[in-house]
């Protein structure tokens, strides 16, 4: 195996991330980083769906637990820990495999993003945010009136051109020293759209209102406390809508979440995705990552 690659299996919440890190994990004497935004928190683990204890008893995985509820966690530290990681990993002859929907996180491990601190990246964030809700022609007037070039017009290349004169240089792509091979997943619509829900009325079983509560009452103002899946409930604790009304919206907010995760791994970074109930679906990974990491270059 190549002494800098690293595996990163992304695509929308419910598709089925977990399960295959597992397996590669087991095949290729791997560990897995997580890659998602939320569960680097302590006492929340059914909102965010991280990998039950069984499950991570069968695979060594990183930047799970690692934060109060009540600290932040940025982009900044997720490029920060994972890539330190990943040369722990592999000094130690390990695969590194990245698992997570967290678009920004990981589009900025592997386009080598140097973001500055939190307070950098929340302002970021936020032009982003604005940025995104541009149709195509305004974002392009938008870097025409900064005065601006990009080498190829498409939407990733005028938001970071955008983003680069908003922040200067300490935004510059810093070259990463690892070579990333993105395992892209989905399924129909239909069908990832079943199982976010059936996922959701799990969660409910397995004690989600509870967490949500939890926040409610003692961490109503930190970031995991404004994620999908905990921010629906807090109408019906403050008595303005029913418990049904509730999850119907973590459900709705969830399905909308995975069409942007989508979006943004198909926009910002050219993933190709898998299906994975396709007939032929891990024989074909299998031997894409054969090839990856096999080739020597």
């Amino acid at each position: 195996m190549s002494e800098n690659k690293v595996i990163i299996i992304a695509g929308p919440t419910a598709v089925g991330k977990t399960a295959l890190s597992l397996d590669l994990a087991k095949k290729y004497d791997g560990e897995i980083i997580n890659g998602d935004s939320q569960q680097v928190y302590r006492q929340v683990s059914i909102g965010t769906a991280k990998a039950t204890a069984e499950e991570q008893a069968t695979a060594v995985h990183h930047l799970i637990d690692v934060r109060d509820v009540a600290e932040r966690f940025s982009a900044h530290d997720f490029v920060l820990e994972a890539n330190r990681l990943i040369a722990d990993l592999l000094s130690r002859g390990k695969l590194p495999i990245i698992v997570g929907g967290t678009g920004l996180y990981l589009q900025s491990l592997v386009e080598g993003y140097h973001l500055g601190g939190a307070d950098n990246h929340e302002q970021m964030r936020e032009l982003r945010s604005k940025l995104d809700k541009l149709t195509d022609d305004e974002l392009l007037a938008k870097v025409a009136e900064n005065g601006l070039s990009i080498s190829q017009i498409n939407r990733r290349r005028a938001i970071r051109a955008l983003e680069i004169s908003e922040f200067g240089e300490q935004l510059e792509n810093q070259k990463s020293a690892y070579d990333f091979l993105i395992v892209g997943l989905n399924t129909d619509r239909k069908v990832l759209y079943e199982r976010i829900n059936n996922r959701v009325d799990m969660m409910m079983s397995a004690g989600l209102l509870d967490e949500a509560k939890m926040l409610y009452d003692t961490f109503l103002e930190s970031q995991v406390a404004r994620a999908i899946g905990y921010k629906e409930f807090f109408p019906y604790f403050d008595g303005q809508i029913p418990l049904a009304q509730a999850v119907e919206m973590v459900k709705q907010n969830s399905r909308r979440y995975s069409k942007r995760q989508i979006t943004w791994f198909k926009n910002r970074m050219a993933v190709d995705f898998s299906d994975v109930f396709a007939p032929n679906f891990k024989e074909n990974i299998a031997q894409k990552i054969e090839r990856f990491l096999d080739d020597k270059n």
